[in-house]
């Protein structure tokens, strides 16, 4: 990033502190092949979940507000056409965890664990010197539905240091309603707040249920996990990089958000959804007040988070990354949230912004969130194992550049998508191919398969040597 335009970022979330790198840290750096004295970066991750790839502030047609990402993304890098590589909380983390495909990560569907025997980007962090934590909705055990009452019961085994993992909005409900399995739980039954959580989200089955939470700010959940990341952070050891992986439990349904979140979006509007005559007009509108609620608030986890690096000293050293696991439809034709090849249920917002990035980047090259996964090793120059299908980002953060892969791909159960930046094809076991040109069609409203035989045949030959 150029000298200029990081200074002023700084001056917007306080003045720049001096850091003083330790011996311990050199050594580090020289083992990692860095340059003398220069401390490998440090790394904050925000992975929400559920955040579609068009709900920014940098949309021009949307009235979203995300101050601190748009600056991110000016300062630093922005991708259009990110996907992941399965539109499903536990396929998508296992990917990212692994770096590899959706075929090859070893969880098919929710209905799976994260193979303990898989290796982890996150352990091989930590093995090469990093303090790894985490906080929030990691969804890498969604089959078992456990998480030890102080969120740690699995986190060593994944390669993390410390951290407090979560259940995510309806598995906190599903297994905790009358005795908590989640750290989450335990904190609203030891507030008295479990019983007004469940009983408010027994009326949020729609996603029309847009009245505020009873609960009071600190006690709602994307707030609760954004506070306790801020407590670690602040504990984090001075003579070590350090890696933070935030998973927010939100902008994902149901539209619950606090009187104040409320209040901040009445009045706004909204266009339609695409092709959707599931509720009227009005209704829409609402969802997506409260859905852009959601991401506003997280954008201000955000900010306070870049305050607090600031404080600690070493941001001028620090990658800071934003994605999500997978999109959410809000309606466009006539589906929610995720699961399905539609480009809001695949594709995600990823902005990258920090050491060694170059400033206002915006790349339409095709990547995937699996390729963070390499990017996360590539930076503090951590070997990327043969047998990851991740691809390292840096050469594009760099400006570079400009290409990255010819084509991304995505699946779940029974399906199996790939496009190479202008058609998209998806097969569903049992029906006939289906292909978009998103340069023509950007919303997917035809279906052009029966008179582009050519497009799908060679596509469908990708799919075919892609699962072998």
């Amino acid at each position: 990033m150029r000298t200029q335009t990081r200074r002023e970022f700084l001056k917007t979330v306080g003045a720049a502190a001096a850091f003083s790198v330790s011996a311990r840290v050199v050594r580090a750096g020289k083992a990692m092949g860095l340059s003398p004295g220069r401390r490998p970066p440090n790394i904050l991750f925000f992975f929400p979940d559920q955040h579609r790839f068009d709900w920014l502030g940098t949309n021009r047609n949307l009235p979203v507000r995300t101050p601190n990402l748009d600056r991110l993304a000016k300062e630093g890098a922005r991708f259009t056409r990110a996907f992941c590589p399965s539109p499903l909380c536990a396929p998508s983390r296992a990917c990212l965890a692994s770096g590899k495909e959706y075929d090859r990560c070893g969880v098919k569907n929710n209905g799976y664990d994260y193979p303990l025997d898989q290796p982890t980007f996150y352990k091989m962090l930590r093995d090469s010197g990093y303090h790894v934590a985490g906080v929030g909705k990691f969804d890498l055990h969604k089959k078992t539905r456990d998480w030890g009452l102080d969120g740690s019961r699995l986190l060593k085994e994944w390669g993390f240091s410390e951290g407090i993992d979560n259940a995510g909005k309806w598995d906190a409900i599903r297994s905790g309603a009358e005795s908590p399995k989640d750290p989450y739980m335990v904190y609203l039954h030891r507030h008295g707040l479990a019983e007004v959580h469940v009983a408010d989200y027994a009326k949020r089955r729609s996603y029309a249920a847009t009245f505020p939470t009873p609960l009071p700010e600190d006690a709602y959940c994307d707030n609760w996990v954004g506070n306790n990341g801020v407590q670690l952070l602040r504990k984090f050891p001075k003579d070590k990089p350090w890696f933070l992986m935030v998973n927010f439990v939100g902008p994902h349904n149901p539209m619950d958000v606090t009187e104040r979140m409320h209040k901040r979006w009445q009045g706004i509007d909204f266009p339609q959804p695409n092709d959707s005559k599931q509720f009227d007009a009005d209704a829409h509108v609402k969802i997506r007040q409260n859905y852009s609620a959601m991401v506003e608030n997280i954008d201000r986890w955000l900010g306070i988070y870049i305050q607090e690096v600031e404080k600690r000293g070493g941001l001028d050293n620090t990658l800071i990354v934003y994605s999500s696991d997978h999109g959410e439809m809000l309606g466009d034709h006539n589906r929610w949230a995720k699961g399905v090849p539609y480009q809001p249920s695949v594709c995600v917002p990823l902005v990258v912004w920090g050491t060694d990035v170059a400033g206002g980047v915006v790349s339409d090259g095709l990547v995937s969130t699996m390729d963070l996964t390499a990017t996360f090793l590539d930076f503090p120059r951590i070997p990327v194992p043969a047998e990851m299908d991740s691809r390292s980002l840096k050469s594009l953060l760099a400006g570079e550049t400009k290409a990255h892969r010819e084509y991304v791909f995505s699946g779940l159960n029974d399906w199996r998508m790939v496009f190479d930046g202008r058609y998209k094809l998806v097969q569903t076991e049992g029906k006939r191919p289906v292909l978009y040109d998103l340069v023509s069609d950007p919303l997917e409203n035809e279906d052009i398969a029966d008179h582009s035989s050519k497009h799908v045949e060679r596509l469908a030959k990708l799919l075919l040597t892609r699962s072998e």
